[in-house]
């Protein structure tokens, strides 16, 4: 995919509005309601399940049954004490490094409304020399909403709410986007554009914003069951490795750009990971493969095992930055899974059952 290739026109407005969403683990329903919300807008059915996964149906009733799995919780703070102080500490939601929370601007959810905060520590000039050489934990962190005092604070915050990154959204050179939550509001957004495109197609295709991936698979272990699908997609992020310090030799080469990187290992049906292939080699789309030896940390790990097992494969797009305020994708990857997912649903109703070689 050449540097110079025309930006793809997709609705960044939509996606803007699923980014910033607040919605951790278990507390999803605002993402939840912007991805419903552009569901019914093009003129898709719309459910949801008990535990609040929601799915958008083109072709009801139709076969073969394609799920496109896209998990729109993101990682999160669940705030556990407010101090005599006014200071709130909390526990994380999902898989964190600390040093990325030192000094971020938070929003935080409550039962009253939103409020914002800072996440605070006690500064470097403070800090002991064998302090200085520690590793920053979660322990030493709280959020500081401004409050005088526990009173005060507990007004706005109290045990119980939750706290995600509260940063803009930034559109940078090249057509590349840093966010937070991208990871993967990303898959949830591509799963609505391919059920969409495909709505006139002889299949049934569910896109799937779905509920609790970072804390274990939750919301994909119920739809995976809930819904037996034919064939399922799980459509994540990958490490983008075209950053200082990341090891081809280890990670593979999926450099932003590259296009839709195919997993191939454990949980991959290998017939629906060659299908893939297939598809994006006659569309002239590029790919690279990635390879999961043990688990691939998506919801196809809890989409496979489903009932009797499901047909499962996971489609990622390149991304910078994992789990941080400032995740990266190229809009060219997104458009290129897009139109792969696309071409594969039209295929699939010719390519059903697909065999395990």
């Amino acid at each position: 995919m050449s540097d110079d290739a025309p930006t793809p026109e997709l609705d960044l407005t939509f996606l803007d509005a699923l980014l910033q969403a607040p919605g951790p683990s278990s507390f999803e329903s605002r993402p939840a309601a912007v991805f419903a919300a552009q569901a019914e807008a093009h003129g898709l059915a719309v459910r949801r399940d008990a535990y609040g996964s929601t799915f958008a149906v083109a072709g009801d009733g139709r076969t073969p049954r394609l799920l496109l799995s896209g998990h729109i919780d993101e990682i999160g703070l669940l705030i556990r004490h407010v101090d005599e102080d006014g200071f709130a500490w909390f526990g994380t939601v999902g898989g964190w490094d600390a040093r990325q929370l030192v000094g971020q601007r938070v929003r935080i959810v409550g039962r009253d409304g939103d409020v914002v905060g800072v996440v605070g520590r006690k500064p470097i000039h403070l800090l002991g020399a064998e302090a200085r050489r520690k590793p920053v934990t979660s322990d030493e962190l709280f959020l500081d909403v401004g409050a005088h005092d526990r009173e005060d604070a507990l007004q706005v915050v109290a045990p119980g709410d939750v706290a995600v990154i509260e940063q803009p959204t930034l559109h940078l050179r090249n057509g590349r986007i840093a966010s937070k939550a991208l990871d993967d509001r990303i898959g949830a957004y591509v799963a609505l554009e391919v059920a969409r495109r495909a709505a006139d197609a002889p299949l049934e295709t569910i896109a799937s914003a779905t509920v609790q991936e970072e804390i274990g698979g939750v919301g994909a272990a119920a739809a995976g069951y809930g819904l037996e699908p034919d064939v399922a997609i799980a459509i994540d992020v990958t490490h983008a490795t075209d950053v200082p310090g990341v090891s081809a030799r280890k990670e593979g080469e999926h450099p932003l750009g590259s296009g839709p990187e195919l997993s191939v290992g454990s949980f991959v049906h290998r017939g629906v990971f060659e299908a893939l292939r297939a598809v994006a080699e006659a569309e002239g789309i590029a790919y690279t493969v990635g390879t999961a030896p043990r688990r691939t940390a998506t919801d196809a790990d809890h989409l496979a095992p489903a009932r009797a097992g499901t047909r499962t494969a996971v489609v990622s797009i390149p991304n910078r930055y994992m789990h941080s305020p400032s995740e990266m994708v190229d809009v060219r990857d997104v458009d290129a899974v897009i139109r792969l997912l696309t071409a594969f649903a039209r295929a699939l109703p010719d390519l059903h059952p697909i065999a395990q070689p």
